[in-house]
């Protein structure tokens, strides 16, 4: 795909389009992070000093160091999937390794997913909060509810036009945070001492509340995650190059505002006005600044809510989620929009504003949900490095330092729980529940597929199809089939073509499809397994590419009669002598549980939870494109009771 070998190359216009993109989520934490992290600081019995404000200060540093520039920008940002990243790419990459891979990538991604409900609730208020330093009687959950509603709203029409203004506006940002921070740093360059990793270490090991005050720092680096999932988007080159200008701003911004707070010993980190980001703006700016941050986290989570979108239709082809409908609302590559859960997330960003009411109680329940996504990660890419055989002593050393930072985040993001950590878990357990469902029913359901030999058909089907005693059914009849192999078929499509209702065709189809763990493969293979009677279609799509089967299917039969490979013309000899084409009919196969008595318990409540989803989520003709009025549904039972299985006893007469 041209596109993506595109985003690869280093350009201006790249590096502008990575600012834009990828940096929204880390590049708005300077408005809340600081202040979060003093307030846990009183709120442990704490006086803020110079130590204090070093410590914090470093440890931000050298989070923003080995968690987003090492573990991100330079490792993981190697584990490209074909040019794409994210959770679901990553384990696309690593999961022939291990079938308990998907357990790490289905926690990462429901967590990601929880995030993408707090990022713009917390990112939203707090930049509106700004306008109480010049209107401190203003009202502002209204105007975020407002912004929240139709940030939400637009979605639907696509954000190209929008998204071109991302990259100037968040140069523009960038450029106030690293300016703003300066202008105070003027004034006191001692902060600079906070670049030395001992005042980190030092507040770690001798503060008795260093673990509270950890997950307050996390907030620093909460949009990690996004630098590796929007890397098809923008090219691990450009995310690279514009990191170094990002991370120079933040670290600026970040010492600017421990420069104000150790001008400032009376500050209260509980005043929404003295929040010392605002601080650091002089009193003329401060509603430019307020406006521009406003626009800042509605970049940021416009970046989320898409990469919310991308992670559910990669979930939907990899079978970790219902199947939900997708749309293309612009011709902009990659560029979705799911429905469904834009609505649940527009719905669940505006509970959250509405319960917490300030970001200050909003801080609470953000991070704990992320730090699970970098854990899961960690895990995902050390399998990776093993895949490409890395040195066994590198993959040791990037498991213990990153498994001892994010643990120690972990703990310290606990103490939130009850201020709220409990939310976003809840949320993200309430998702992981439904992937977790969706993959398993998936085993059980194969576990009682029952494959037969395709050969042993052969004559019976080239019979049927010739046999005029029977009423034709469909000139090409089409069935989908999950045999991977081209000698089995379900015994359930033999069951339905020979014995339910007898059907007569000319052309018999068999449809496959694969999803590769490549992005954007589209390949197809055909299989004449009784020439001009039988024919098998494989078809190897990445799990990026939409399961149009109808289109697909089309396309290929078009390719098949323009090389001679294949005749649909109807056979009727009212319409072949017109030379007119026969008519197409799918006949799908739902399974349904008519019995549960082979069912553990645990596989029961798995079951009965999958079938509650499956009627919430799209029908299987239209999740392939398929067109209704050329489709039967024929429903068959999951497990078919025989008469084996049934023991009577005859009476004498």
């Amino acid at each position: 795909m041209a596109s993506h070998k595109n985003v690869n190359a280093l350009t201006a216009g790249g590096v502008l389009v990575s600012l834009g993109i990828v940096f929204g989520d880390i590049g708005t934490s300077p408005l809340y992070t600081l202040k979060a992290i003093f307030k846990t600081v009183v709120e442990s019995g704490q006086t803020i000093n110079t130590d204090l404000v070093l410590g914090a200060l470093s440890c931000i540093i050298w989070t923003l160091t080995l968690q987003t520039t090492v573990k991100y920008v330079i490792i993981t940002l190697r584990a490209d999937n074909k040019g794409e990243g994210g959770i679901f790419s990553l384990y696309s990459l690593v999961r022939k390794k291990a079938k308990w891979l998907v357990i790490p990538a289905i926690i990462g991604g429901a967590a990601l997913l929880a995030d993408g409900m707090i990022t713009p609730s917390i990112t939203v208020t707090s930049a509106i909060e700004g306008l109480h330093v010049v209107f401190p009687q203003v009202s502002v959950l209204p105007i975020v509810i407002a912004i929240i509603s139709l940030l939400f709203i637009i979605q639907q029409f696509g954000t190209n036009l929008v998204g071109k203004l991302f990259g100037p506006i968040m140069f523009l940002w960038f450029a106030a945070l690293g300016v703003a921070g300066i202008s105070q740093i003027v004034h006191d360059p001692s902060i600079f001492k906070a670049l030395n990793p001992y005042y980190a270490i030092h507040l770690l090991v001798t503060n008795p509340a260093a673990l509270v005050i950890l997950g307050g720092v996390f907030l620093c680096t909460t949009g990690a995650e996004a630098l590796y999932s929007d890397l098809g988007h923008c090219g691990k080159r450009n995310i690279r190059i514009s990191w170094i200008f990002v991370k120079m701003m933040l670290i600026f911004n970040y010492l600017g505002q421990g420069a104000w707070i150790l001008k400032n010993p009376g500050y209260d980190p509980h005043n929404a006005l003295t929040n010392p980001f605002f601080k650091l703006i002089p009193d003329g700016m401060v509603l430019y600044m307020v406006i521009l941050a406003t626009m800042a986290a509605i970049i940021a989570s416009q970046a989320m809510i898409s990469g919310s979108f991308t992670l559910i239709s990669e979930a939907v082809r990899l079978n970790l989620w219902p199947k939900v409908r997708i749309n293309y609302p612009s011709v902009q590559k990659g560029q979705l929009y799911v429905p469904s859960i834009n609505w649940l997330l527009c719905v669940g960003c505006i509970i959250i504003v509405l319960i917490f009411k300030k970001s200050d109680n909003m801080e609470g329940a953000y991070g704990l949900a992320i730090n699970l996504t970098f854990l899961m990660t960690t895990v995902l890419v050390a399998v990776y490095m093993l895949r490409k055989k890395f040195p066994i002593y590198l993959i040791v050393m990037f498991v213990s330092v990153y498994g001892v930072i994010e643990l120690s985040f972990l703990v310290g993001n606990m103490a939130k729980f009850i201020h709220g950590g409990w939310v976003t878990l809840l949320i993200s357990c309430a998702l992981l529940s439904v992937m977790w469902t969706w993959y398993s029913a998936r085993k059980i359901k194969n576990r009682f597929v029952k494959y037969v030999e395709i050969e042993e058909y052969y004559g019976i089907l080239k019979e049927l199809s010739d046999d005029v005693s029977v009423p034709k059914y469909s000139s090409q009849l089409v069935y989908l089939t999950s045999a991977n192999f081209k000698t089995e078929i379900e015994s359930k499509i033999i069951y339905s073509i020979i014995q339910k209702e007898p059907k007569r065709a000319d052309v018999y189809w068999l449809v496959h499809v694969d999803v590769m763990d490549e992005p954007y493969t589209m390949d197809y293979k055909v299989e004449f397994l009784i020439p001009g009677k039988l024919i098998r279609i494989d078809f190897k799509l990445g799990f990026r590419i939409e399961q149009r089967v109808n289109l697909l299917y089309r396309k290929v039969v078009e390719e098949l009669v323009k090389n001679g490979e294949v005749d649909i013309t109807s056979q009727y000899t009212s319409l072949n002598k017109h030379k007119i084409t026969g008519d197409f009919r799918f006949v799908l196969l739902e399974k349904h549980l008519s019995k549960f008595t082979n069912l553990s318990f645990y596989e029961r409540s798995i079951m009965d939870y999958y079938f509650m989803l499956k009627h919430f989520s799209l029908s299987e003709e239209t999740s392939f494109g398929l067109d209704s009025s050329y489709v039967d549904v024929e429903k068959v039972p999951l497990i078919f009771v025989t008469p084996e299985d049934i023991e009577l006893n005859r009476l004498a007469v």
